[in-house]
């Protein structure tokens, strides 16, 4: 089953995703009975998506196609999947050929990890904008394969790792690469790591919540960063130096995981985006397996104030 959340009557509500649209969980509630929390949030938090995926994989997806209700695919506007989530944690240099992006080994004993702040968080078609900041000069995109926690949980083991998550997801995160690095305002130090993940709209995530049935072998995708519609770089999640199971298990030993918690787990390699690019997420698999793409433009403050 697939969900989102779309901006709809002024609000931003979750639906289920359908051939020919997205079916509000009101409308299926209407329809059915049923009293399934209507934000997205809320339905992770209140653990309600394992039940509505298993009605929807015995038979509730040909009954989806004749509700009423149905926002039709020409008039769907996306939202992020969720706002404010309790944390945001992301895995740096999980893949090689990324790590040498920026003359580094890749972390092996360790992840390297660090936070984001949930107002750095933006949804499918938002801008991404570059900083105002003068010694920001080179920001790159990363195209990522998101993890979101479906419950609160710690101590989890690598073999039962799915059993504390509620689904997948795509993600662009960006980096101000310029001050990680250092250039000719500031000595690069790793410990800038939290100022250049955390400017405004340097995360996004979305369009849709895959839930895990839908992906038997996680191994198996392949997560592609694409750069104006071309592909920049892409490799499969079974190359990545510390896998989900690892992730989430590692994680929830040290700092817990809450539901809604939200791992994005690395990117085959970053591309450095400027005004009037497009940054995309497209994640693939076996058997024409494909996630709808995540898609964004980007401004460049420096060069348009008047979007701050």
């Amino acid at each position: 089953m697939r969900l989102a959340t779309i901006k709809h009557n002024r609000a931003e509500i979750a639906g289920i995703v359908t051939s020919k649209g997205v079916l509000p969980i009101a409308a299926l509630n209407e329809a059915k009975g049923t009293s399934y929390k209507t934000g997205m949030m809320a339905l992770i938090q209140a653990g309600e998506i394992p039940a509505m995926t298993r009605w929807y994989n015995a038979g509730g997806k040909t009954e989806l196609e004749s509700m009423a209700g149905l926002v039709p695919n020409g008039q769907v506007v996306y939202a992020p999947l969720y706002r404010n989530p309790k944390r945001i944690f992301g895995i740096g240099l999980n893949y090689v050929d990324h790590a040498g992006d920026i003359g580094a080994a890749a972390p092996t004993g360790f992840p390297g990890s660090f936070f984001k702040m949930a107002d750095t968080l933006i949804g499918p078609g938002d801008e991404i904008k570059l900083p105002k900041l003068e010694e920001a000069q080179k920001t790159t995109a990363e195209a990522e394969l998101g993890v979101i926690m479906g419950k609160d949980c710690r101590d989890v083991s690598e073999e039962d790792w799915q059993d504390a998550i509620v689904g997948y997801t795509t993600i662009l995160d960006m980096t101000e690469e310029s001050i990680l690095k250092g250039n000719d305002y500031v000595k690069g130090n790793p410990r800038y790591l939290c100022i250049v993940k955390n400017f405004p709209t340097f995360f996004s995530f979305g369009p849709q919540l895959v839930t895990p049935d839908e992906v038997p072998d996680v191994l198996k995708l392949e997560v592609q960063s694409v750069h104006n519609g071309e592909v920049y770089a892409k490799n499969v999640v079974a190359n990545m130096t510390h896998r989900p199971a690892r992730l989430v298990s590692l994680h929830s030993s040290i700092q817990g995981w809450y539901a809604g918690d939200i791992l994005s787990t690395g990117t085959p390699r970053a591309f450095h985006i400027q005004d009037g690019d497009m940054a995309e997420c497209r994640i693939t698999g076996p058997g024409g397996f494909e996630m709808a793409p995540l898609v964004n433009p980007v401004v460049d403050l420096k060069k348009h104030p008047e979007k701050a």
